[in-house]
C-alpha cells in the first residue's frame, strides 16, 4: 500500500514537471452538438460533411523509406470548402466552424482559386497576442508558442465576442493536403506524394496571405526526429507520419500515423464523484468506447484546485443523467463502470457516483495504460468541444505498438 502510495506521487510530480500546458476547466466545456448547424449547398466534388483521414497512435517515429513527416499542431482539425463565393469550414467531426473563425473564411475568400477543398490545422500563435506575423517559410518560424485557450475561446455563443475575440486574436490555417484541386478534380485517390506536389503549386494562392499558409513537410527522419525534440518549447504536439503511395484514406487509420510528445486521451467524462467535504467536485470518471461500443470506465481526473472544483460544478451538475436516462446507453457506463468501496479505499474518499449524459470530451495527460485502465490518476488538460463523444475510442491508449 505505501508503495502504491510513492507511485502516485511520483506520478504527480511527473505531471508538475512537464511543460505548462493551458487547463481552463470552463473555457470550451460545450457539447459538440451544440456546434451542429447546416452547410451550404457547394456542388463539389466532395461536399462536407466528410470525413478526414484520421492517425494511429504509435510509440515511434517511423524510420523505413516511403513515409511524408508533418508537424502534429495543436490545435483544430479542418477541411476548407470553397466554390464561388461560398465558403465552409468543418471540423474533424463534421461540425461547422465558420462562424467561430470569421477571418479565416474571409481569409479563405480572398485567395484567387475560387474551387477547392483543402485539410490543415486551425490554431492561435501566441504572438497573435502582438499583431506580429512570422516569416512562415521554415517550422522554426512557425514554432513561436501555441495558444489552444485562445482556439477554445472562441466557441462561445455571442457573436459579437468571436468578432472581438477575431481581431484581438487572430487564427491561421495551416494546410497539408489537397482534396479538390482548383480545377474541381477530385484527388483523394491519388498518392499523397502527388497530391503533396499539386498542393506546394496551389500554395501559391497563399502569396499575400497572412492567415493561410502551406504546413512544414519533410522525408528525412532525422528532421523529424528534431521536431519532436524541439517541441516541447514551442508548444508542437507531435510528428505525423504520412505513407507516400497512400490515397486520402477518409475517415480511415491506416494511412498516417502519429507520435505525441506527451501521452494524452480524448476521454467523455461519464459520471463525477463529490468531494468528501466542502459540496465541490471531487473527481471526473473517465471513459472510452470499447470495440462493441459500450462505455468503459477507464480513469479519473481529481487534479483541479478549490477554484476549479467550483468552476466544475457548474460545469456537470445540468448534465446529471436522471429518469429514463439512466437507463440509456448514452449516459453513465455502459461498460465496466466504476466500483463501489474496497480494502483500499481511505476515509476521506467518497465512493459514490453520478452518471452524466455523454456530452462533455476532455483530453487528459497519463503516464501508464494497462489492464484497461490508467494506472494512476490523470491531468486535465482541455476540453475538446470540436470531437464527438463517440469518437473516443479505447484505440488511442491500447496496443500502441512501433510500426
Amino acid at each position: 500500500m505505501a508503495s502504491s502510495s510513492k507511485t502516485s506521487r511520483k506520478s504527480s510530480r511527473k505531471f508538475q514537471d512537464e511543460p505548462a500546458l493551458a487547463a481552463n476547466v470552463s473555457a470550451g466545456a460545450i457539447p459538440a452538438e451544440e456546434l451542429r448547424q447546416s452547410f451550404p449547398k457547394l456542388r463539389l466534388a466532395i461536399d462536407p460533411p466528410y470525413p478526414p483521414a484520421e492517425a494511429k497512435a504509435v510509440a515511434e517515429i517511423p524510420a523505413e523509406p516511403g513515409w511524408l513527416y508533418e508537424p502534429k499542431w495543436d490545435g483544430f482539425r479542418c477541411l476548407a470548402f470553397r466554390h464561388g463565393d461560398e465558403v465552409a469550414l468543418q471540423s474533424k467531426a463534421g461540425q461547422p466552424l465558420g462562424r467561430y473563425f470569421p477571418e479565416l473564411v474571409e481569409a479563405l475568400l480572398e485567395l484567387p482559386a475560387r474551387t477547392f477543398v483543402m485539410d490543415g490545422e486551425i490554431v492561435i500563435f501566441e504572438h497573435s497576442r502582438t499583431g506580429v506575423q512570422p516569416s512562415h517559410r521554415t517550422l522554426e518560424d512557425f514554432s513561436e508558442g501555441l495558444d489552444f485557450d485562445a482556439l477554445l475561446q472562441r466557441i462561445h455563443p455571442a457573436a459579437s465576442r468571436i468578432k472581438r475575440l477575431a481581431g484581438e486574436t487572430p487564427a491561421t490555417y495551416l494546410v497539408f493536403d489537397l482534396l479538390v484541386n482548383d480545377r474541381g478534380k477530385r484527388l483523394t485517390e491519388e498518392p499523397l506524394s502527388a497530391r503533396r506536389m499539386a498542393l506546394q503549386d496551389f500554395a501559391e494562392n497563399f502569396r499575400g496571405s497572412d492567415r493561410v499558409y502551406l504546413s512544414p513537410a519533410t522525408s528525412d527522419h532525422s528532421t523529424a526526429q528534431r521536431w519532436m525534440r524541439q517541441g516541447a518549447a514551442s508548444g508542437l504536439d507531435g510528428v505525423v507520419a504520412k505513407r507516400l503511395n497512400c490515397e486520402y484514406t477518409s475517415g480511415d487509420r491506416t494511412g498516417m500515423v502519429k507520435v505525441k510528445r506527451i501521452r494524452t486521451a480524448d476521454c467523455v467524462v461519464g459520471g463525477f464523484r463529490w468531494a468528501q467535504k466542502g459540496g465541490e467536485v471531487g473527481s471526473l470518471l473517465l471513459g472510452l468506447f470499447n470495440q462493441a461500443g459500450q462505455l468503459d470506465h477507464v480513469g479519473f481526473s481529481s487534479s483541479f484546485n478549490r477554484e476549479d472544483r467550483k468552476k466544475l460544478k457548474a460545469v456537470v451538475t445540468p448534465l446529471i443523467a436522471e429518469g429514463n436516462e439512466l437507463n440509456s446507453s448514452d449516459a453513465g457506463f455502459s461498460g465496466k463502470a466504476p466500483g463501489g468501496p474496497s480494502r483500499w479505499t481511505t476515509a476521506d474518499r467518497n465512493t459514490e457516483w453520478l452518471p452524466l449524459k455523454h456530452k462533455l470530451v476532455g483530453e487528459f495527460q497519463f503516464d501508464h495504460f494497462s489492464g484497461g485502465r490508467f494506472r494512476h490518476g490523470t491531468k486535465f488538460l482541455r476540453w475538446r468541444p470540436e470531437k464527438r463523444p463517440e469518437q473516443c475510442g479505447i484505440d488511442q491508449v491500447a496496443n500502441r505498438q512501433k510500426t
